[in-house]
C-alpha cells in the first residue's frame, strides 16, 4: 500500500508541474494584441486604387504585359509564360506592322485623410495613369484627380468628389519603437481590406536610390497591391504608408518598408499649398567611412559621412566645406552613416542656418551652413558630374586635388592627389586605398588631378609601374601593373 500511495503522489506532482507550465503560457496568450477594434474602426477609410494607361507595343516583339496571366512581377513564372506566348506567336512575314495600343492596368491601396475626399497613396501606384478609380468600402467607385505627386518620397495625393467620408487618425511616427506591434490594411492581389500584422523591425532604414526617406522596416506581410495602404500602431493611428518589399520572388519575404507618416504628411501639406515639394540641400557628394578610411583619418571607429565632392554654387561652398571633411553631426543630430545625412538635410527648412560638425585633418570643426533648396533631378545630375580629371579609367580610381590644409599637414607643398574611390582594377590589386595620396608615378611628381590623368594616359601597359603613395603612417612605393592595350 505504501508503494501505491507513493506512486499516486508522484503522478500528482507531475500533473502539478505540467499545470504550472501551462498556466503561464495561457496567461501570456491572453496578452497577445487584439487587432479587431483597430480593423473595425479603420477598414472603411482604406480604399482600393486601380489605374489604367495606354501603352504601345511593337507587334513583332511579343505580347503586351497586359495579355499575360496576372502574376506578380519577379515570380519564377514570368519567364515561363513569356516563352510560352512567344512560341504561340506566328513568325513575322512581310512589312513591319505598326505598334498596337493596349490598356495596361495596375492595382494599389490608399487611405482617406479628410472627409471631403483627400486620399493618400504612393507615387508609383498612380504614375503615368490615364485614369484612376478609387473603390470605397461601400463598393462605390469614384474617379480620382491627382492633386500632386512626389517621386523622391513616393507619396501622392488624390482627390475624389465626395463628402462625409470615413477617415483615419494620423499618428506620430517619431514615437515608434523597434519591437512594437503594427497592423497593415490593404488590397494585395486585389483582395480588398486584407489585414496583416507584425512588429517594427528597424527604424530609419535607407534603401538604394531612396535618399530622402528614412523607412520604417517591419515584418508585416506586404504584397503587390498593398502599396499605398496604411500602417497602424496599436492605438489605431496611421504611422506610415506601405511602400516597398524586399523580395527575390515578387512575394512577401519578411522585409517590408513603410514611409513615415510625418514625412508623408509634410509632403501632403506642400502638395496642397504649392503643388510641389521643396527639400533642403547641402550640395555635397558623400560616402561611407570604411574601417580603412577611419584608420587613415585616425578615427576610433568608422562613423559619419565623408565628403568626396562639393558641388559648385552650393550651400556647402559658401559654408567652407572641403573635400575630405567627415560630417559627424548635423543640426545637433549625430550622423552615423552617409545614408543618414540626406533625410536630415531634406527636412530642414530652406534658408535656415544650421551648425554642422566635421572632422577635418583629425580636428573637430563646426561650420554654419544656410540650407538651400534641392535642385531638380536634371540640374542635380549635371551639377553632380565629376570632372574628367578626377577619374582614371586605367588605374580604376578617382582622385581629387588636395586642399591647402591637407597639403600643409602632409608637407607636400604643390604635389600629390587624394584617392577618393578605388574600384576593382590595377590600383586595387597593388594595394592603393581610399585616402592615400599619390605623390609620384614612374619617377614623375604628380601636381594635381589633371596632371595625374595626363601621366597615367602615357604609361605603357603590360609591365609594373612604381607609384609612391603617402599615408598617415608614412610613405611607400607600390607596383601597379597596367593591362596591355
Amino acid at each position: 500500500m505504501r508503494v501505491k500511495h507513493k506512486s499516486v503522489s508522484i503522478v500528482f506532482a507531475v500533473l502539478l508541474s505540467v499545470i504550472a507550465g501551462v498556466v503561464p503560457r495561457l496567461s501570456a496568450a491572453t496578452d497577445l494584441p487584439d487587432f479587431v477594434s483597430i480593423v473595425d474602426a479603420n477598414s472603411a477609410a482604406v480604399v482600393n486604387i486601380s489605374t489604367s494607361q495606354k501603352v504601345q507595343v511593337n507587334q513583332q516583339r511579343g505580347f503586351p504585359h497586359g495579355m499575360l496571366p496576372n502574376m506578380p512581377d519577379g515570380t519564377p513564372f514570368d519567364e515561363f509564360f513569356r516563352r510560352f506566348f512567344e512560341q504561340q506567336r506566328p513568325p513575322h512575314k512581310g512589312p513591319e506592322m505598326p505598334p498596337r495600343e493596349y490598356d495596361s492596368y495596375s492595382l494599389g491601396s490608399g487611405f482617406i485623410i479628410s472627409k471631403d475626399g483627400y486620399i493618400l497613396t504612393n507615387h508609383h501606384v498612380i504614375r503615368d495613369a490615364d485614369e484612376i478609380i478609387v473603390r470605397l468600402s461601400d463598393r462605390r467607385e469614384l474617379v480620382a484627380e491627382v492633386v500632386g505627386s512626389d517621386k523622391r518620397s513616393d507619396v501622392a495625393l488624390l482627390k475624389v468628389d465626395a463628402n462625409n467620408l470615413p477617415v483615419v487618425k494620423i499618428g506620430d511616427s517619431t514615437k515608434l519603437r523597434v519591437g512594437e506591434w503594427v497592423v497593415a490594411i490593404g488590397s494585395p492581389f486585389d483582395f480588398d481590406h486584407t489585414v496583416t500584422s507584425g512588429i517594427v523591425s528597424a527604424l530609419r532604414r535607407s534603401l538604394p536610390n531612396e535618399n530622402y526617406v528614412p523607412f520604417i522596416q517591419t515584418d508585416v506581410a506586404i504584397n503587390p497591391g498593398n502599396s499605398g495602404g496604411p500602417l497602424f500602431n496599436m492605438a489605431g493611428e496611421v504611422v506610415g504608408v506601405n511602400a516597398q518589399i524586399y523580395s527575390r520572388t515578387g512575394g512577401f519575404m519578411g522585409l517590408s518598408f513603410t514611409i513615415p507618416i510625418d514625412l508623408a504628411m509634410d509632403v501632403v501639406d506642400q502638395l496642397k499649398d504649392v503643388g510641389h515639394v521643396t527639400r533642403g540641400w547641402l550640395g555635397v557628394l558623400i560616402q561611407d567611412v570604411t574601417r580603412e578610411l577611419a584608420e587613415s583619418f585616425e578615427m576610433d571607429k568608422p562613423i559619419g559621412a565623408l565628403v568626396s565632392q562639393i558641388l559648385p554654387d552650393s550651400p556647402a561652398v559658401a559654408a567652407g566645406f572641403e573635400v575630405g571633411d567627415i560630417i559627424i553631426e548635423f543640426n545637433g543630430k549625430e550622423v552615423q552613416t552617409s545614408a543618414s545625412l540626406p533625410p536630415m538635410v531634406g527636412v530642414t527648412p530652406i534658408n535656415k542656418d544650421v551648425p554642422v560638425k566635421v572632422i577635418r585633418n583629425g580636428k573637430l570643426k563646426t561650420l554654419k551652413v544656410s540650407i538651400g533648396e534641392l535642385p531638380g533631378s536634371d540640374e542635380l545630375e549635371v551639377a553632380s558630374v565629376e570632372p574628367d580629371s578626377a577619374k582614371d579609367q586605367r588605374f580604376k580610381i578617382d582622385v581629387a586635388d588636395l586642399t591647402e590644409e591637407q597639403r600643409d599637414e602632409l608637407d607636400l607643398s604643390d604635389k600629390g592627389v587624394l584617392v577618393t574611390a578605388v574600384k576593382a582594377g590595377p590600383a586595387s590589386d597593388a594595394g592603393i586605398r581610399e585616402g592615400d595620396v599619390i605623390v609620384m608615378i614612374d619617377n614623375k611628381n604628380i601636381n594635381d588631378a589633371k596632371h595625374f590623368r595626363k601621366i597615367t594616359a602615357e604609361l605603357p601597359g603590360g609591365k609594373p609601374v612604381a607609384v609612391l603613395v603617402k599615408r598617415r603612417d608614412g610613405s611607400l612605393f607600390l607596383a601597379v601593373r597596367l593591362p596591355d592595350e
